[in-house]
């Protein structure tokens, strides 16, 4: 990691000092990288940019969640950066959550998965979305999805907990899975307070995701999770027990922390994980091949603030995490944040994009030694 500091500008401290919203641009300045990399701006204008999604022919779609967006955006020149960028669905709720699959976009709106069949041919005039399936809790307190499809061909959802820690029959703390069409859903895992990014190993084709911790329990405590779920059926512990071993005041009653499957990692207590990749592309050196990519949105009631950033968590030759380190940071100056990670997608082209849904930006990450 790169310890070189940044030399901030007065008029650019002036407009921290004074919110995000006062910037003109991303202050990619203030990004500390590993030496060889670099950061820059992909897109600006996407609002409270969420999960990303590819397309076929390279359309890059975001979701959103106070926006109500979802958004396409192209690069139709390769130059690395992107040229417009269009709302192909608006007033949606929380549609945060986005995947591609033949041809269609699938979009997670809480109670809701809808489906823009054929849409990177009709970006400019998008079709009437088809509903695949409206079952799902209309909660709204962690009810904003993050969806993809795993190596089976099934749409996975997970449906968060409607509280900041209670007990809920099935399907609350768990993740779904489903045919495409909505058909057959099933509990894949239980005891996940609320996962907002998940993906399967490249090479063993096992699920990982994210889960964030319970709050109130204190600053330190709990810390936030990476999970390893390579069979359907486990129970992570939400709500009896938090991170490896910190049984819940409430709910931890009768049980055991050994009851229930451990996080592969802790990660920072309160540092919001959401999205996560694992680095498949061929750009970033032999050691990151593999690797997991996690977007940490941030705290928002520790007292002193954590997270903001894209950390990297290595696995040894068991194919376990060894290590747990920052990949990316400053979006976080002190206790003033001017950007929050949500999502990092690896595209073909091997650059890593970090969705930001503080700035409205994406940005893409490059490496050249």
């Amino acid at each position: 990691m790169s310890k070189q500091p940044h030399r901030i500008g007065a008029t650019c401290l002036g407009l921290l000092m004074a919110g995000p919203a006062a910037l003109a641009a991303p202050p990619l300045e203030l990004i500390e990288l590993p030496p060889g990399f670099a950061i820059s701006v992909y897109a600006e204008d996407v609002p409270n940019a969420r999960e990303m999604a590819l397309g076929t022919d390279g359309t890059l779609f975001v979701g959103s969640r106070s926006a109500g967006n979802v958004y396409a955006v192209t690069d139709e020149d390769g130059d690395g950066g992107a040229d417009r960028t269009v709302v192909i669905d608006s007033g949606l709720t929380l549609p945060s959550g986005v995947a591609f699959r033949g041809g269609a976009l699938y979009v997670g709106a809480v109670s809701r998965v809808l489906r823009y069949d054929g849409i990177e041919q009709r970006l400019d005039d998008p079709p009437e979305p088809v509903v695949v399936t409206d079952a799902l809790p209309s909660d709204t307190h962690h009810g904003w999805k993050f969806i993809d499809f795993g190596p089976d061909g099934k749409l996975y959802v997970p449906v968060g907990a409607p509280c900041n820690v209670c007990l809920r029959r099935k399907p609350y703390a768990g993740i779904l899975r489903m045919n495409p069409d909505g058909s057959g859903a099933e509990v894949y895992a239980r005891g996940v307070r609320n996962s907002v990014g998940f993906a399967w190993h490249p090479e063993t084709g096992e699920l990982w995701f994210t889960d964030n911790g319970r709050d109130q329990l204190g600053d330190n405590t709990p810390p936030g999770e990476l999970n390893r779920a390579p069979e359907a059926g486990l129970h992570f512990g939400f709500p009896h027990c938090h991170g490896r071993d910190v049984p819940d005041p409430r709910y931890a009653s009768g049980t055991s922390c050994a009851d229930f499957t451990p996080p592969a990692q802790e990660l920072g207590p309160h540092v919001a994980p959401l999205g996560m990749t694992f680095y498949d592309g061929a750009v970033f050196p032999e050691a990151y091949r593999n690797q997991v990519f996690i977007a940490e949105h941030g705290s928002w009631n520790r007292s002193q603030k954590i997270g903001y950033r894209v950390t990297l968590v290595r696995l040894g030759e068991d194919g376990l995490p060894a290590s747990y380190d920052v990949f990316a940071r400053g979006w976080l100056q002190g206790q003033r944040a001017w950007g929050r990670p949500a999502d990092v997608l690896v595209m073909p082209d091997g650059a890593l994009l970090v969705s930001d849904d503080g700035f409205g930006a994406i940005y893409r990450i490059t490496y050249a030694p």
